[in-house]
């Protein structure tokens, strides 16, 4: 199987270099590999006497027996939305699910939800840390609404869970919750007061890491809180620690309230100056000081300018304008035309009266008013005296909280299939840290297996074999050497080459338009030249032959017609021989 692996991602990576140096039009398909089969078993627990809560969903029956939904309504609002009436589901998530693998889904939107089921055994915080973890997968994002849980205090009221609403005793709040731009990641405790026993809500401060990749990316995300009897706390998310601090100094409003307060009935004594600086009682305006002169005055030197139309008004009546014929002169009043600049002051330097401009005042120097000095009568900012608070109380311990005897989700939220998995409430990290690996760091590896591109499997596959940058080196040399070579070839070479390629156009365009060459006229001028020595011996025979024929005697008639048809037959000898030597 690793075999074909390799051979595939290395026919991918060839073919892509090819690919980069060839033709545009080749297509190069490529064999994806099966989705990768990370194996899931439902999660169990290490030390189930350490575990107060654990619960995995994988077990449909096991959870209808468990869980309760709520038949509450909540108070103060209209009849119609008062009702819990969202609907949970268990279920497989939509995409990158394991075979067996379910969680609980808030299926609805807009609609108040809760859902809630008892502790193994009650937790009572003592000398024992408290370690909370769940996932949320926001499978649809989140727009506004939370996706925390609760953990239910034990109480007479908290027995029946079927009217469990947002008003049912809570220790802590912890979880994700977003609306608009603010996402936050809650963790709340209540806070009993030793002195007359109300319960107050602390909320810890905000985490400096960013949080806005949770609530959108739509995978699965790790929420665990660490909670120690020495009153520190530690928030995680994905194994990671985005908050951190104490319970006494990190939460709003503190637990313990100051030892001091400002006396509500102390007053501010009639004769306390708090001026730092007062204007100089014997300062005097000197007597050249005029403080009505204005800031401006009118520029004397400034003239008119030539050309200027002072009997020209500005704008006059439109001469084309006319009465609309639906005006009504009682109800409307008098018609007059819309005015319009008038042309004669187009041409002119300016048209109505001329005035001259304004220029600053040097004898300007408005409100005469003293320096200031240091106040010697000054005592300081006034603050009421510090008494001590009479509702002054030391909580050493807040991590003594209210026992918890459930868990549940009291939501609401404007997203629907909000997916919660693999909840365990637990006094031993380490059980929590492997129940995540049996169940949270599965589903992120699987989820990145199957989303594995070429590049990354190929990286793992050199790590694997590192054989392999022996073959990358190869692949990659092949292109560097052959652009080397188109780039570095001898320089005579390629001057014979475009030599030779000049030559073989010039044969082309001559052969084109029926031009000679120089063997073809050559060839042409010794054929003539043959053809006139042959006619011009063949011209001296016949001469020859009259004058033999002059000079000889008669002949009979038997030689005369054989004179007769040997002249007759001479012309189409000659034009045989003027055919052969055109021919050759």
């Amino acid at each position: 199987m690793n075999i074909r692996i390799n051979f595939i991602v290395l026919s991918i990576l060839f073919l892509g270099v090819i690919g980069e140096n060839g033709d545009d039009d080749v297509t190069v398909e490529t064999v994806e590999e099966p989705t990768s089969n990370v194996p899931y078993e439902s999660p169990t627990v290490l030390d189930p006497r350490k575990v107060y809560f654990a619960e995995h969903f994988d077990d449909v029956p096991q959870f209808e027996k468990r869980w309760m939904k709520s038949q509450a309504k909540k108070e103060g609002i209209d009849e119609d939305i008062a009702k819990y009436d969202g609907v949970w589901e268990v279920e497989q998530p939509h995409k990158d699910a394991f075979q067996g693998d379910s969680g609980l889904v808030l299926k609805s939107k807009a609609k108040h939800a809760a859902i809630a089921a008892a502790l193994n055994k009650p937790f009572v915080f003592s000398d024992k840390p408290l370690i909370v973890q769940y996932e949320v997968l926001l499978q649809d994002g989140q727009e506004c609404g939370g996706a925390y849980l609760k953990l239910i205090s034990e109480a007479p009221e908290t027995k029946n869970l079927q009217n469990f609403h947002d008003k049912t005793p809570y220790t802590i709040m912890f979880g994700p919750d977003k609306c608009g731009n603010d996402h936050k990641l809650h963790f709340i405790f209540k806070h009993k007061n030793p002195r007359n026993g109300t319960v107050e809500e602390k909320h810890c401060q905000k985490p400096k890491e960013r949080l806005e990749e949770i609530f959108s990316d739509k995978l699965p995300h790790l929420y665990t809180l660490v909670l120690r009897p020495d009153n520190t706390f530690e928030i995680l998310v994905d194994k990671k620690i985005i908050n951190s601090g104490s319970l006494l100094e990190d939460f709003v409003p503190p637990v313990n309230p100051p030892a001091e307060i400002d006396d509500p009935n102390d007053k501010k004594p009639a004769d306390w100056d708090e001026r730092e600086k007062i204007p100089d009682p014997d300062a005097t305006k000197p007597d050249d000081w005029d403080e009505d002169a204005p800031a401006q005055i009118v520029d004397e030197s400034a003239a008119m300018p030539e050309g200027w139309l002072e009997n020209e008004p500005t704008h006059v009546p439109d001469p084309n304008a006319v009465k609309p014929e639906d005006w009504d002169t009682d109800m409307d009043g008098e018609w007059e035309p819309p005015l319009i600049e008038n042309p004669a002051c187009v041409s002119a330097t300016g048209c109505g009266p001329w005035e001259p401009p304004l220029v600053n005042n040097p004898a300007f120097k408005g409100k005469w008013r003293a320096p200031m000095i240091d106040n010697p009568n000054y005592k300081g900012k006034w603050r009421p005296r510090r008494i001590p608070n009479p509702e002054f109380f030391e909580d050493k311990q807040p991590f003594r909280m209210t026992t918890v005897s459930a868990v549940g989700f009291e939501l609401w939220s404007m997203s629907q299939d909000i997916l919660f998995d693999n909840i365990i409430i637990t006094e031993d990290i380490a059980i929590a840290d492997k129940w995540a690996e049996d169940t949270f760091s599965k589903k992120r590896q699987k989820i990145a297996k199957d989303s594995e591109s070429v590049i990354q499997r190929l990286a793992a596959l050199t790590n694997d074999y590192p054989v392999l940058w022996g073959v990358y080196i190869l692949v990659l040399a092949v292109p560097v050497v052959f652009l080397l070579y188109l780039c570095c070839k001898p320089a005579s070479s390629s001057a014979s080459h475009k030599q030779e390629k000049e030559e073989l156009s010039q044969a082309a365009e001559k052969k084109k338009t029926d031009q000679l060459t120089e063997d073809v006229e050559e060839e042409q001028e010794g054929e003539e030249e043959e053809k006139e020595n042959n006619e011009g011996g063949e011209e001296e025979a016949a001469n020859d032959d009259e004058e033999q024929e002059k000079n000889s005697p008669p002949d009979s008639e038997e030689d005369n017609e054989a004179i007769e048809e040997e002249s007759a037959s001479k012309p189409s000898v000659e034009g045989a021989r003027k055919r052969k030597v055109r021919k050759d």
